[in-house]
C-alpha cells in the first residue's frame, strides 16, 4: 500500500500525515527515541542476569584495582622516601669520601717523600762508594805510574853512572848467587 500511494501521488502518505506531525515541539524522532529505550528497558529487565550482580562484579573489580593501585603507590612512596634517605646521606658520604682522599692523599706524598729520601741516600751511598773506588783505581794507577817513572829513572841514572867494570862485576855476582842457590 505504501508503494501504491508513492506510486500514484508522489508525496502521498506523508502528505496527508504532515499537517499531523507539524506540531511545534512534536518531533517524530522523539517518539522513536522514547520507543528503543522502552524495547531496551523492558529487555534488561527481562534477562535472567540479573543487573546488581553486575554491578557488584563490576564494583569488587574496581575494589581490587583500588586495593592494588594503593598497594602500587605505597611501594612507590617507600622508594621514593628510600631515594631521599640515600640523597640526604648522600652529602654526608660525600664528605667522608673527600676526606677519606685527603687522608689517602697526604700518606701518598708522604710515602713518596719517604721513598724520595731512601733513593737519595742509596743514591749519595752509591755516588760515595763510587768516589772512593775511583780514588783507589786513581791511587792504583799513580803507584804503578810512579813505579813505571822510578824505574825508567834508576835506568838512566845506572846507564849514566855505569861502568863497564861494574858490570862484569855484577853479572859476576849474579852468576856466583844463581850457582850457589842451585845447590
Amino acid at each position: 500500500m505504501f508503494l501504491a500511494m508513492i506510486q500514484a501521488g508522489g508525496a502521498g502518505w506523508w502528505a496527508r500525515a504532515e499537517p499531523y506531525l507539524d506540531y511545534p515541539g512534536f518531533e517524530a524522532w522523539k517518539f522513536v527515541n522514547l520507543a528503543i529505550f522502552v524495547l531496551l528497558l523492558a529487555f534488561i529487565l527481562t534477562r535472567k542476569v540479573k543487573l546488581g550482580e553486575v554491578f557488584k562484579a563490576r564494583r569488587e573489580g574496581i575494589k581490587q584495582e583500588l586495593a592494588r593501585a594503593q598497594m602500587e603507590r605505597d611501594a612507590a612512596l617507600a622508594k621514593l622516601k628510600e631515594v631521599e634517605e640515600r640523597l640526604g646521606r648522600l652529602d654526608t658520604e660525600l664528605a667522608a669520601i673527600r676526606e677519606r682522599s685527603k687522608l689517602e692523599a697526604a700518606e701518598e706524598r708522604e710515602r713518596i717523600v719517604r721513598s724520595t729520601e731512601t733513593e737519595i741516600t742509596k743514591l749519595s751511598e752509591q755516588a760515595t762508594r763510587e768516589i772512593e773506588s775511583a780514588g783507589k783505581a786513581a791511587k792504583r794507577e799513580l803507584r804503578r805510574y810512579t813505579a813505571e817513572q822510578s824505574v825508567q829513572l834508576a835506568e838512566q841514572f845506572i846507564r849514566r853512572e855505569m861502568k863497564p867494570e861494574d858490570d862484569s862485576r855484577l853479572i859476576a855476582s849474579n852468576i856466583e848467587e844463581l850457582g850457589g842457590a842451585g845447590q
